[in-house]
């Protein structure tokens, strides 16, 4: 029998987790007679009860596992973590505070037992200000517009793919990793599944809008070198500006002077700043620190 691993990731969840658990395990029981499941907390090294309230439940459904890490290395490393050590044929990520839908897992392994490799969640519509959505869709657009590869517009980690998906996500050695666009990069057979973001069913959100900042750079660097090469782009038209401010008769030489400086003083000072920012990712993965480091004390995996 084929088994299906639900990773969720989790940072200071204890009011979501008992709402969570009961409405998965509905749909896990669903399928009870085809798939086996394995139900893989990762926690981001909560200071709640989360960890205390897995540990309960593991003594009463020993499908559910915990993995604590030693500490919070982020969204991203607490999902790579988990496809690390799961063991399924298909891999379904989903957070516990149910604003994506844990009954979608239905329709995630239909498509998935049509053939596809890659099964993803489109976010039509989410419950958080308007201002959020805007730059949100903002973020994706212009992340595909520049990408050096194919990006897939309102996307998440909100996925089932296959255990050779997993593998290749798992052999990228980038140390800032971005698993959506990991996820669009691997292409293979995918299908996406349009849903509506339903509101949060407890507790509060440990993502706010300052934090979103240094994510969606993130995700820029890792999907494109256009910041690399946007200079060059507009170096001719630097030189041309350079060129009238100098042949303009009606400009003094005192005023060109300084204008011509203060242009080109910002022009260097943009490309050493994206500059900075590449060398540092790519000390960062010469480095190579590990993304993430495991507690095993406060760990259930089997």
């Amino acid at each position: 029998m084929k088994k299906i691993s639900i990773i969720c990731p989790i940072f200071n969840e204890q009011e979501s987790i008992p709402i969570f658990i009961e409405r998965i395990f509905k749909v896990i029981d669903s399928f009870k007679n085809k798939y086996e499941f394995e139900l893989f907390f990762t926690n981001n090294r909560s200071t709640d009860n989360s960890l205390e309230l897995i540990k309960n439940y593991n003594k009463k459904e020993p499908r559910i596992k915990v993995l604590t890490l030693s500490r919070n290395f982020g969204y991203q490393s607490s999902v790579l973590s988990g496809l690390k050590y799961v063991q399924g044929d298909a891999i379904f990520i989903i957070d516990v505070d149910c604003e994506d839908p844990p009954e979608l897992l239905v329709k995630f392994v239909e498509k998935w037992e049509e053939g596809y490799d890659i099964v993803y969640g489109i976010r039509r519509k989410r419950q958080e200000s308007k201002f959020l959505q805007l730059m949100r869709k903002m973020f994706y657009r212009l992340n595909k517009l520049i990408s050096d590869h194919e990006v897939i517009l309102d996307m998440a980690e909100f996925s089932l793919f296959t255990n050779y998906v997993k593998d290749l996500i798992l052999s990228n050695q980038n140390t800032f990793p971005f698993i959506r666009s990991e996820i669009a990069y691997i292409g293979l057979n995918r299908i996406g599944i349009d849903y509506d973001r339903e509101k949060r069913v407890a507790g509060k959100s440990n993502y706010n809008f300052f934090q979103m900042f240094p994510f969606a750079v993130a995700g820029l660097l890792t999907s494109s070198t256009f910041l690399l090469r946007f200079p060059l782009y507009i170096f001719p038209i630097l030189v041309i500006i350079n060129s009238l401010l100098i042949l303009m008769p009606w400009i003094s030489d005192k005023n060109a002077i300084f204008i011509i400086l203060t242009i080109n003083s910002t022009y260097i000072s943009f490309f050493i700043a994206i500059a900075c920012l590449y060398i540092a990712r790519i000390y960062h993965n010469n480095v190579r620190r590990p993304l993430y480091i495991i507690d095993w004390r406060n760990s259930i995996i089997k």
